[in-house]
């Protein structure tokens, strides 16, 4: 089977209910997209397909393991992956029409015609989204066991040069006039 057609469901001879699909997702996958943020990807997605008449429920759990940059000390942080999101894919007459006026993200539109669904974007899109925005090994105090050790010590010498140049004798005189009330 085909690597891309691997994440394609043919959705018209199932019956109605729910059904399961499993897929183990690596660096491999994300090859045909643009560069990632993550390396060593080991997500497990689990995608509950619930097939009524007219449109279909997907939930997608997402669960698994990868790699970011440190933020704050750009050290290699593993990270855990767990998520889960829902699509409403709704068959109608004219798909493209809908899905241009359509605000709700988690409403997808498909055509009467249509016999696979292609769920790849999706699973490429959920686990980026599972992916927190600030990616730091531990907030405050920087001594996480994946932590740069050098980068800590620059960041407080930088921090110490700074409070430095805060106490400018020049200024010093000045601090009575800050909170004067007119």
């Amino acid at each position: 089977m085909s690597r891309r057609r691997e994440f394609e469901i043919a959705f018209v001879g199932l019956k109605p209910g729910v059904h399961e699909y499993n897929y183990s997702i690596d660096d491999k996958f994300f090859e045909p997209f643009q560069q990632q943020d993550f390396h060593h990807c080991k997500a497990n997605v689990k995608l509950l397909l619930d097939k009524k008449s007219s449109f279909m429920l997907l939930r997608f759990e997402v669960g698994g393991t990868l790699e970011v940059t440190c933020d704050r000390c750009n050290s290699n942080l593993p990270l855990e992956l767990w998520d889960e999101f829902n699509i409403t894919v709704k068959m109608v007459e004219d798909p493209e029409l809908m899905n241009d006026q359509e605000e709700d993200p988690d409403v997808y539109y498909i055509s009467h015609g249509e016999s696979h669904l292609d769920v790849a974007n999706w699973i490429y899109e959920f686990i980026n989204l599972s992916i927190p925005m600030q990616k730091v090994c531990s907030f405050e105090n920087m001594d996480g066991p994946h932590c740069n050790k050098s980068a800590k010590d620059l960041l407080k010498k930088l921090e110490k040069e700074e409070k430095a140049a805060e106490e400018n004798p020049i200024w010093k005189g000045l601090e009575k006039f800050k909170n004067l009330d007119n």
